[in-house]
C-alpha cells in the first residue's frame, strides 16, 4: 500500500494505477506521493506536480514528465530511460544513481 497525504483529503491510499486515473481525470497535485518500487512506464504525466514525493527504485522508462514538479522528489536508484525532463523542476531533487 502506498500512502500520500493530499491538500483537500486525510491520508489516501494509492497505487500506480490509482494516480493515471486520478490524473485522467484532471489532478495533477500528488505532493509527497510513494511510489517507491513501482514501476510506471511510458506514461504521460506531463504538468504533474510531485514535489516531496518518495521514487526511489522505481521505474519510469519513457515517462513525460514536461514541466512536472519534482522538487525535493527523491529519485534515488530510479530508471529514467527514455523519460522527458523539459523544463520540469528539479530543484533539491534526489538524483543519486539516478
Amino acid at each position: 500500500m502506498l500512502l500520500y497525504t493530499s491538500p483537500s483529503s486525510q491520508l489516501t491510499t494509492t497505487n500506480p494505477e490509482e494516480l493515471l486515473k486520478r490524473y485522467s481525470r484532471g489532478e495533477r497535485d500528488f505532493r509527497g506521493i510513494n511510489l517507491s518500487e513501482e514501476m510506471l512506464s511510458w506514461v504521460d504525466l506531463e504538468g504533474i506536480n510531485l514535489s516531496g514525493a518518495q521514487l526511489y527504485v522505481s521505474i519510469l522508462e519513457g515517462v513525460n514528465l514536461t514541466e512536472a514538479n519534482l522538487t525535493r522528489a527523491n529519485l534515488s536508484w530510479i530508471d529514467l530511460t527514455a523519460a522527458t525532463l523539459i523544463k520540469a523542476n528539479l530543484t533539491e531533487t534526489n538524483l543519486h544513481k539516478a
